[in-house]
This record gives structure tokens, C-alpha cells and sequence, in this order.
């Protein structure tokens, strides 16, 4: 089916033009950005019939879906959580569609067409905190529940989303965050105390004694001895720095100050400002688990142990493959961690000084290829990519990131087997902006993150992996950046685009969502050097007239409040009114689904769709 100008549906061009810094910035469609105007309805609902006649036409389309419900259809089962002798679990079975909060062996909270955002026991495991949220919006309420019970004994709280929840000893009193203000909540009182009111995203610790207070925003940070009445110490940092009060009442400070892939010091509570250096690692960390005898220290790939006294490294886990390891926790002198591959489902091993041994039940594998592939981005520096799947040329997808210091280390995806056991590949890229190359590929470096993707892409096609007919691109959220920025910069490179909750706008992004609390990776358009580097690469105003553009298929949902549809809206529109070539550019709208959470159904899609585009048969 061959597209054109006339096969889309009319938007409103607009002759807006501003000027910023000295600089003409013309916004045609800034009507869409009101997702209430008539226009704006009447566009959409001619989008969505657009995207349903094209999905009508793709024959494989339930055959997808069927192969990524099989693939997902895996069960789950998390770290376990200790608190006062009961084990606190999460837990999905095979065709459940979602996962239940268990105590020991038994059911404590279902969050039945709700989403369990967060949840934490009080010391003593008499209580459960827990935060749930509607349709995918991530605004939690949170309410405090009798483990004994079961039943609710306080909340909810509106405006916690994801709020840490820090309790005293005594189990009747917590520190939280709510509308990004530090309080003290007592239950059944109404009238919370503010500690910090600072408007930041904050991290909370309390000691294990209840003493100790530790407040961390992504600079800063804050220390109180709850045993006087004194306001919390502020102490100034210059780098992403966390501090706690570990179970042997030493102060554990993990920070990225000196040291890119992070270090962990440690000090006397007494004396917070002064810290001593006790590990670094050579990547970056993910977690701690102090236990009574030695320290885990987990990166995204390997778990180390060190000497608990002096941080003198021991050994490292054994660990089933090369993969991702995650969610460590500790009780007593033993620990818990999730690890999962390409080829296998997360599953819980447990470690103590026996050694290593699973603790859920063992999920089975699927048989897929793997390779390591080196390649050169423009600057010569040496990145790698993971590719899934036999030697090509066949067709492919290309999945980025490249924000916000994300690794994308090997995980199981329904999404990826079902394109690799239906004879495609699957290609990771490592890019700069990812893990400890974060801040490489941030702020005034931003292109660099394009650069290294797009030559991941050209070094597919010149090593015979795939075509340029064949090559697709795919990114969520902030990878939805990324594929964005790849297909205007360079569209003859690929076949077929998926953008998923994208950023597009970057002149406007600090407007909406939670924009304005992403500048340190972007920059701002108030600063003019900032602005100029955004200006060059935001997709939508990147967009020409007359360019055969690949396919493309964006998807955005209402109740998205990270990444507002805004986005996806006015760079469909400026696609659609450019492209000078016949494959379509497609909106797929989820009016009741928040930030990339369209599951089984959406993964279906994108997958007919890029094999539609890039001669894939399942």
C-alpha cells in the first residue's frame, strides 16, 4: 500500500514563527498540542481510523500477538523482603496479568485494574506501605494496611509518586515524599510535618536504630539525628551522591564525585562530612547488600563480595551466563538477586557463605544465537552491539537508549525472541549516554549519542548483518528521542521507524510531562548555547519537505504524564505533510495506557508493523 500527502488526515499549518536567542523558530502545528481542541479530536480520531485500516491489512498481526503472549507468559517472582520474621514477595503466575503482593504463603494485596507502583514493611512487618495508581498514570496515592488483617489503617495520600517511604522502629510513624516535599506522617494523623520543601525528587534512608535520617536529591544531600531536635544538615556535593546508615552503624556514602563509574566511602555518622574511600568498582554500581560478615556489590553484569571491614574484594558470584544481575537484598548473612539473559526469564538465586543457588523455580530457555559485535562511531571510540540471531543480511532491529545513564545490559524480551524465532535479528547498540559513558553523551553531546547509533546502522549493513531495505529502528521515551533524530538525520539508512512515547519537541520539551526536571540531560532552552544544540537535532524541527522519509509508526498514550502525547502528535503531523516517500507514517493513540505500557497488544503491532516494512515473515 503505497502512501501520500493526500492519504493523511488534515492538520491545521500554522504560520507560528518565534524568535529565541536571534533564532527564527517556526512551530506549524502547535494547535495539537491541546489535547481538547476540536481540531486536535477530529485529527486524532481520523489517525486512529488511519491506523486501523493499515493493521487490518497486516495478516500476521494476531499471529504476533500470540507469539509474544506465549514468550511472556513466563511467571514472576521477586527478591524477598524481610521484615520482623515475614517474607514480603511479589509473585505473578503463568497467565496472570499481573503480579500480587505476598506475605510468606499468603495473598496481602491485589492490585486487581490498579498498578502497584511501590510498597514497603514497617520494621517489625506489622504494617505495609504501599502506593497504587489508575490507568498507567503513575500518580500514586499511598495507604498504610495491617499485614495481621489485611485490612486498611491509614491513607490514602494523594501526590506520592513513587515516594520513598522511610520508617521509624516503632512501625507508627514514616518519612515521605508528597507533591516532592519531604514530610513526617504519624497514622491516623492528618496533619504531617514538612521537613524539606525543596520542590526535588528525593531518596530517604533511616537507620536501623531509627536515629539516623539520610536525604538525597541528585546533588545534594541532608543528615539528621532524629535524637535531638535539630533541622536536617545540609552537605553540599557536586556529583549523584546517596548515603545511608548500614545495619554495623557505619556510614556507607556511594558517589560518583571523582570517579565516573561510582565509589563507595564510609565514615562515622557522627561525623557525616568526613568520609574515607572503601571500593570502587570498575562499572557502574547498581546496589549493596551488607551482611553480617562480607559486602555484595553488584554492577549491571557481576556481583562482587568484599570483606566487610576493610572492602578488600574476595570473589565473584558465579553466575549462570553473561547477563544482567538486579534487585539485591540482604537479611542476616544472606542475600537474594534476580538475574536474567537474553535467552532467560528472570529468575532469584540466593547467596551465602555455602555459595550460590537458585531460590524461585528455574524458568526455561529459548534457543537463540547470540554474538558480540564491535564497531567505530565517528569519533573512532570502540562501542559494541548484541545481536540476537543468525548472520544476515536479514531483517533487523536496531534498539537504542542513550540517555540518562541506562545500561542495556542482555535481559529477557518477549519482544525480541518473537522477531528472532520468526527468522529476524535483534541488535542492541551501547551508545554513549548509556551506563558509565552517561555523561558523554548529555547536554552539549547529545548528538554524539545520534552519531554512535547511526554508525551502529552503517556498520550493520557494511558487515552484512542486514539491509538498508531490511534495517529497523526502535526506542521507547527517551530511545524514542533517539530514533527520531536518527530517521531525519538520516533516512535512507532505514526501512522502518518505531517511537514510542517520544520526545520530539526539544525546544518546548521543559513545558510538559516531566520535562522541566530533565535539563541536566538535555539542557535548557533558556540558556542560548543550550538552545543552539537543542535546535540542531530536535526532530520535529529537523523535519524537510520532499525527503523520502522510512516508515514510521509512533505511539503515544493519555494517561502518559512523563512524556506527554504532545510530542508524537506534532511530529506525526510534520512526517505526514514532508515525506516525499510511499510507506506510511502511522499514529498509534492509547487513550487509557500511560508511559509505554500498551503490553502484549503493542508489542504485536510494532512487531507486524516492522515486519510488514521489512519483508519479514513469521
Amino acid at each position: 500500500m503505497s502512501y501520500s500527502v493526500q492519504s493523511y488526515p488534515c492538520a491545521e499549518r500554522l504560520t507560528l514563527v518565534e524568535q529565541v536567542h536571534g533564532t527564527t523558530v517556526a512551530d506549524p502545528y502547535r494547535g495539537l498540542e491541546d489535547p481538547d481542541a476540536g481540531d486536535t479530536e477530529r485529527w486524532l480520531r481520523e489517525q486512529d481510523e488511519l491506523w486501523l485500516t493499515y493493521a487490518g491489512s497486516l495478516r500476521t498481526r494476531f499471529g504476533w500477538k500470540n507469539s509474544v503472549r506465549q514468550l511472556s507468559n513466563i511467571g514472576s517472582v521477586s527478591t524477598p523482603v524481610f521484615r520482623g520474621g515475614r517474607c514480603f514477595t511479589l509473585r505473578r503466575e503463568p497467565n496472570q496479568p499481573h503480579a500480587v503482593l505476598y506475605v510468606d504463603d499468603r495473598p496481602l494485596l491485589d492490585p486487581l485494574d490498579r498498578t502497584l507502583d511501590a510498597w514497603q514493611p514497617s520494621p517489625d512487618g506489622s504494617k505495609l506501605a504501599f502506593q497504587l495508581s489508575q490507568g498507567g498514570t503513575e500518580q500514586s496515592t499511598l495507604s498504610v494496611l495491617d499485614v495481621g488483617t489485611g485490612q486498611l489503617i491509614d491513607g490514602p495520600i494523594d501526590g506520592c509518586r513513587y515516594s520513598p517511604v522511610a520508617w521509624l522502629p516503632d512501625g507508627n510513624t514514616f518519612y515521605y515524599v508528597r507533591l516532592r516535599q519531604v514530610r513526617r506522617h504519624s497514622l491516623g494523623d492528618s496533619d504531617d510535618v514538612t521537613v524539606l520543601a525543596d520542590d526535588a525528587s528525593y531518596g530517604l534512608e533511616i537507620s536501623a536504630d531509627g536515629r539516623w535520617l539520610t536525604i538525597c536529591t541528585t546533588n545534594d544531600l541532608w543528615f539528621a539525628d532524629l535524637t535531638t531536635d535539630a533541622p536536617p544538615a545540609h552537605i553540599p556535593t557536586t556529583a549523584t551522591t546517596l548515603m545511608s546508615v548500614g545495619p554495623d552503624n557505619r556510614l556507607y556514602v556511594v558517589t560518583t564525585q571523582d570517579a565516573p563509574t561510582g565509589r563507595i566511602c564510609v565514615g562515622d555518622p557522627a561525623t557525616p562530612t568526613e568520609w574515607h574511600d572503601y571500593l570502587r568498582p570498575d562499572q557502574p554500581l547498581t546496589g549493596l547488600a551488607i551482611l553480617d560478615e562480607v559486602v555484595l556489590v553488584s554492577t549491571a553484569s557481576e556481583i562482587a563480595v568484599h570483606d566487610r571491614e576493610s572492602g578488600r574484594r574476595l570473589n565473584v558470584l558465579e553466575l549462570p551466563g553473561v547477563g544482567s544481575v538486579g534487585s539485591l537484598t540482604a537479611h542476616g548473612n544472606r542475600a537474594w538477586f534476580t538475574y536474567t539473559d537474553s535467552v532467560t526469564p528472570p529468575t532469584v538465586y540466593s547467596y551465602d557463605t555455602n555459595g550460590t543457588t537458585p531460590w524461585s523455580a528455574g524458568q526455561d530457555k529459548r534457543s537463540a544465537e547470540t554474538h558480540r559485535v564491535t564497531y567505530r562511531s565517528t569519533d573512532g571510540t570502540e562501542l559494541e552491539l548484541r545481536v540476537i540471531g543468525k548472520p544476515g543480511p536479514r531483517p533487523t532491529i536496531l534498539y537504542g537508549y542513550g540517555g540518562f545513564g541506562q545500561s542495556l545490559t542482555p535481559t529477557y524480551s518477549a519482544f525480541a525472541l518473537a522477531w528472532v524465532e520468526a527468522g529476524g535479528s535483534f541488535v542492541t547498540a551501547s551508545i554513549r549516554g548509556d551506563g558509565v559513558e552517561h555523561h558523554a553523551g548529555t547536554g552539549h553531546s547529545k548528538q554524539q549519542v545520534f552519531d554512535d547509533f547511526i554508525a551502529a546502522a552503517e556498520h550493520l549493513i557494511a558487515d552484512g548483518w542486514t539491509t538498508a531495505d531490511q534495517l529497523a529502528i526502535c526506542g521507547e521515551s527517551n530511545g524514542g528521542l533517539l530514533t527520531a533524530a536518527a530517521l531525519t538525520q538520516r533516512p535512507e539508512l532505514f526501512a522502518a521507524a518505531v517511537c514510542s512515547a517520544p520526545l520530539t519537541d526539544m525546544i518546548r520539551y521543559e513545558l510538559s510531562g516531566l520535562g522541566e526536571r530533565w535539563t541536566a540531560e538535555y539542557g535548557t532552552v533558556q540558556d542560548p548555547d543550550d538552545f543552539q544544540h537543542l535546535m540542531s537535532y530536535s526532530p520535529y524541527h529537523q523535519v524537510a519537505e520532499g525527503v523520502k522519509y522510512p516508515a514510521v509508526m509512533l505511539t503515544a498514550f493519555g494517561n502518559d504524564t512523563r512524556v506527554d502525547p504532545l510530542h508524537a502528535r506534532k511530529f506525526c503531523a510534520a512526517l505526514q505533510h514532508a515525506t516525499a516517500g510511499p510507506r506510511p507514517v502511522l499514529l498509534r493513540f492509547e487513550a487509557e495506557a500511560g508511559h509505554a505500557t500498551g503490553g502484549i497488544g503493542l508489542a504485536a503491532d510494532m512487531l507486524a508493523f516492522l515486519a510488514d516494512q521489512t519483508g519479514l515473515d513469521q
